[in-house]
């Protein structure tokens, strides 16, 4: 962005998303202003993630849906900023165990946020079941709130295998144990460009792009 002197100076934040996680920042980033993105006009730096307010507290996710916990943190965060909020909820929906972890896919094992943790504990739950019974998909609820209450949610998914172990060393969280239909690589073995193009996340965002667009209009 130009001054009027001719210099440059930041962008200033225009839309906030309702994560700390700076490998979730990264790549709603590029999905959203990255040159094959939804949103390829948006400067990158004028989208920020809530480390940006750490004033803003966590919020409960006591939702029961991924949508649900989506709008939980996208309200909170568009309530504190006055800015428009964009917030996901994901996880892995593993078929033999009817769904699970589903919500609770970031705390399997009991603390937040431990992949290593969490993949261990789910592989070792899977030890037995056959590769012809080991389907699941990635699921994401992307929601977008404004200031003045406008609310909106998309849903992606991306099914696939799950492997009996890790491959790869992208990505985060399970990427590392599903391969997508159609694919031999686990997500994790995946460009970010590869993943973004196929991701739950990246279905989920690029549906909700033509709201943020008009949320953004009109802020």
């Amino acid at each position: 962005m130009t001054s009027p002197d001719g210099g440059t100076h930041p962008a200033a934040p225009l839309l906030v998303l309702a994560t700390r996680n700076a490998h979730k920042v990264g790549e709603l980033r590029a999905i959203l202003t990255g040159p094959d993105g939804a949103l390829p006009g948006l400067d990158p730096a004028a989208v920020v993630g809530a480390d940006a307010y750490p004033h803003v507290p966590d919020v409960v996710e006591d939702g029961v849906t991924f949508a649900e916990n989506a709008l939980l943190k996208a309200r909170a965060l568009a309530a504190a900023t006055g800015l428009v909020a964009v917030a996901d909820d994901s996880g892995l929906a593993v078929d033999v165990l009817g769904g699970a972890p589903g919500i609770f896919s970031a705390r399997w094992a009991g603390r937040h946020g431990d992949d290593d943790a969490n993949l261990d504990l789910l592989l070792a739950q899977l030890g037995d079941v056959p590769d012809e019974h080991r389907r699941a998909a990635f699921v994401c609820a992307a929601a977008l709130v404004t200031p003045d209450g406008h609310e909106v949610v998309h849903e992606g998914r991306l099914p696939g295998t799950l492997l009996r172990e890790r491959a790869g060393a992208g990505g985060f969280g399970y990427d590392p144990i599903l391969v997508p239909d159609g694919g031999t690589r686990s997500c994790a073995e995946l460009t970010p460009a590869e993943k973004n193009a196929i991701s739950h996340r990246g279905q989920a965002f690029r549906a909700l792009a033509p709201e943020v667009v008009a949320a953004l209009q009109q802020s």
